[in-house]
């Protein structure tokens, strides 16, 4: 099947190469020039397992090709899917810029009958407000064009897409026509062999879909903190806590690690636009705005505890940080609690040196000129002469550490470790002091305590 793809971002390139890969013929379009020449080149930007190898193999048996010309890209395909940014604008709400720009693309060069995939997450009804807006430019165009617009939302994990494009765990597809289903089963045709993974919805639904899933998620990230929070305060442990509620199937142990807040390029966003669109028809969104809230409050709680501990004098401080990016397995810093941190630290007078395995080169781009921030080569070099460890990202090299070697390092032995890494009872055996996140009594926490 001839595939266009508009956007090479992470959705883009993540799910034109996997197409490819299946024996598709797929273009990739962008309009930055300099990147499609990188792409062209079999060099990927960003950083995903896998990807790269699966980039250049499809490039080289010519089942993947990239341009930046649109009427190149919107000629090729049967079936043209919008991956391309719609970023949050100040009100929360998404930018349709981009998605616009393809109906209109496809406006002035497409004359044969087309399947236009919505797969960037957009708000529910810009399906049938792109429909709309390209049969406006049709008819100020004089032209007619027979084409249907999907909903086939996108469910990849930073750091596993590959594998989740490969392997779908289900393949939302809203649409109202049954030609259209057909051929949207045949696309899907070797992703869904084993079992039938397809769900068929109507346009509006599975563009809902994406954002429900995305808030629940984000939502059971909350409620454990909460919970986290409220275990510091009662003096009980919530890694306790956590086995024993994930052992009922009902709840499950996904998403229900307390940590320092949740970011990246998705769940902030979608929480926002969801509260939004709930704004703009006069529905209540409580629970979602309370989700925010307790998210953007747990990204300040390493801040605050090591400015109690430190009794608010942070001057001239070092802290060795591990961990940038907002998840292990990609060098994506959007909404990163890391940066919340940091930036805190900076406001009261302290430095930063820091390690994360990908995404030294993405904090070298939004932090360059900081004279506070150091960005070393290695997790030990981080530690020497620094006043505390703070961990901000479970990387699986984070682990493991030599904790002996830790110790002598710190001018101070403390760990404040904003992923509940560490055994608590081994680091006080180590002579080292540890501040997880609601682990109460069993790591030094005072019981009531608002502070720490």
């Amino acid at each position: 099947m001839k595939i266009s793809v508009f956007g090479s971002g992470y959705v883009g390139l993540v799910q034109a190469t996997v197409l490819a890969e299946v024996g598709h013929d797929v273009i990739c379009m962008d309009i930055d020039q300099k990147k499609v020449e990188s792409l062209q080149q079999g060099h990927v930007s960003i950083f995903e397992p896998g990807l790269s190898a699966l980039v250049r193999e499809n490039l080289e048996s010519k089942r993947l090709r990239f341009t930046s010309d649109e009427k190149t890209a919107v000629e090729h395909g049967e079936v043209l899917f919008i991956a391309v940014g719609t970023p949050p604008s100040e009100d929360g709400s998404a930018d349709l810029g981009q998605v616009f720009s393809v109906g209109d693309a496809v406006a002035r060069h497409r004359k044969e009958s087309l399947i236009l995939v919505e797969k960037s997450t957009v708000p529910v009804g810009t399906g049938d407000a792109l429909t709309v807006h390209i049969n406006k430019a049709l008819e100020q165009a004089g032209r007619s064009l027979q084409f249907d617009v999907v909903s086939n939302p996108e469910f990849l994990k930073e750091g596993s897409a590959v594998t989740d494009c490969r392997r779908p765990d289900r393949i939302i597809i809203g649409c109202a026509r049954e030609e259209v289903r057909e051929v949207m089963r045949d696309l899907y045709a070797p992703f869904n062999r084993n079992h039938d993974r397809i769900i068929f919805m109507d346009l509006r639904s599975a563009e809902l879909t994406k954002y429900a899933a995305n808030c629940m998620l984000a939502t059971k990230i909350s409620f454990i903190n909460q919970i986290a929070e409220l275990a510091e305060h009662l003096g009980a442990d919530i890694e306790a806590v956590r086995l024993g509620i994930g052992a009922d199937q009902r709840i499950g142990y996904h998403f229900i690690y307390p940590g320092c807040g949740y970011g990246g390029s998705c769940f902030p966003k979608d929480m926002r636009a969801l509260i939004h669109s709930a704004q703009q028809v006069n529905c209540s969104s409580d629970l979602l705005q309370a989700v925010e809230a307790i998210n953007e409050r747990q990204k300040h709680k390493l801040f605050e505890r090591i400015n109690a501990f430190f009794k608010g004098n942070l001057q001239g401080k070092t802290f060795a940080l591990w961990g940038l990016a907002f998840k292990p397995n990609t060098d994506d810093m959007r909404d990163a609690p890391s940066r919340v941190l940091m930036e805190a630290l900076w406001a009261a007078g302290a430095n930063v040196r820091a390690f994360d395995p990908e995404a030294m080169q993405e904090t070298q781009r939004l932090y360059g000129d900081e004279p506070r921030l150091s960005l070393m080569g290695t997790p030990e070099s981080t530690l020497n002469g620094a006043d505390a460890l703070i961990v901000c990202t479970e990387w699986q090299q984070f682990k493991a550490p030599d904790f002996d070697l830790i110790k002598q390092r710190l001018s101070a032995p403390v760990i404040f470790d904003g992923r509940n890494l560490y055994d608590g009872e081994r680091l006080a055996k180590a002579g080292l002091q540890y501040f997880p996140m609601g682990r109460g009594e069993s790591c030094n926490l005072p019981v009531g305590s608002t502070t720490l």
